[in-house]
């Protein structure tokens, strides 16, 4: 649906993005990074918002620079409020569907059921500025999607929202992506993001840095080995067999817990197999198994900081 290609855009002497290539197709895709990292550029030129200085951006194989058919298909989200506050929430939604497009005889039904899907019925004829920043979020959330728009843009789409508003935006979201539509999020909050996809596209300074599923960049890091955490009532006697993996690259105890060990590999499924066979072998009782770098985070942290 988007296609990128070798897009740059500068400010004056300011490097916004530089040079990136990549495509965004039907589901979630979570676009990431730390501030500055050229995110809000990338939406900007998706958007049709700005032109890239050098290279495309193509939605739908058109330019949407200023291009009334791209906007139409797209919904957007910014992170940054700005609402008639006069106006209620129903009236304002309904606006902006009639300004995507939407005929006038639709536009109060699809503002409606726009607003109940994101859990704004009850408060949908209150005045704008009456809203909490959890209510701004999700009527930002509705007219994003109120005129059934191809593809979504939504920038930081949890912030303010309640710990069960965010849960019920991320199934919402997970939801559209598996009917089809293509959703980006632009998001600093990763463990939030990880539950809603593993697709993601990392930017840093400007510069594309990883785009794909995230344990497949994963595994291509190899100067980092993967550390496996195990705990077990007789680890000290476990650990003699597991040090005899030709997986193992090496194997500590946490000091404050002595049935607890790290195990560092560079073959992680080679690892699990191996220690599998071993624990049918010696009939062996785990207590817990998990890697801390199977996660977002440690992919982001390792590709950002090295």
């Amino acid at each position: 649906m988007i296609d990128v290609e070798r897009a740059s855009r500068w400010y004056g002497q300011v490097i916004g993005l530089n040079d990136v290539t990549c495509s965004f197709g039907p589901g979630v895709t979570a676009l990431l990074g730390q501030n500055g990292a050229g995110k809000s550029t990338l939406i900007k030129l998706i958007t049709g918002q700005l032109r890239p200085t050098t290279g495309h951006v193509k939605v739908f194989g058109e330019l949407p620079f200023a291009n009334a058919n791209v906007a139409g298909q797209l919904g957007y989200c910014p992170e940054t409020d700005s609402f008639y506050e006069e106006m209620t929430g129903r009236q304002f939604v309904t606006l902006m569907a009639r300004m995507s497009g939407v005929e006038a005889s639709k536009a109060d039904s699809v503002a409606g059921a726009a607003i109940e899907t994101v859990g704004m019925a009850d408060r949908a004829d209150t005045r704008i500025a009456g809203y909490s920043k959890g209510m701004r979020q999700r009527i930002k959330l509705a007219q994003a999607m109120a005129h059934g728009p191809r593809v979504l843009v939504l920038d930081e789409p949890l912030n303010g929202l309640d710990p069960v508003g965010r849960r019920q935006m991320q199934d919402l979201l997970r939801d559209m992506g598996a009917r089809g539509r293509c959703v980006i999020i632009s998001s600093h909050i990763l463990h939030e993001v990880e539950q809603m996809t593993h697709n993601i596209v990392l930017l840093h300074r400007g510069r594309l840095m990883a785009v794909g599923d995230i344990q497949e960049i994963r595994s291509l890091i190899d100067r980092h080995p993967h550390r496996i955490r195990i705990k077990m009532g007789n680890a000290r006697t476990f650990a003699q067999r597991i040090l005899t993996l030709p997986s193992v690259l090496s194997l500590q105890f946490n000091r404050q817990d002595a049935d607890q060990m790290e195990v560092e590999t560079v073959s992680p499924d080679e690892f699990y197999s191996q220690v599998s066979e071993l624990v049918l072998e010696t009939g062996t009782e785990f207590g817990e198994f998990s890697s801390p770098d199977n996660n977002l985070e440690a992919v982001f942290n390792y590709l950002v900081k090295g």
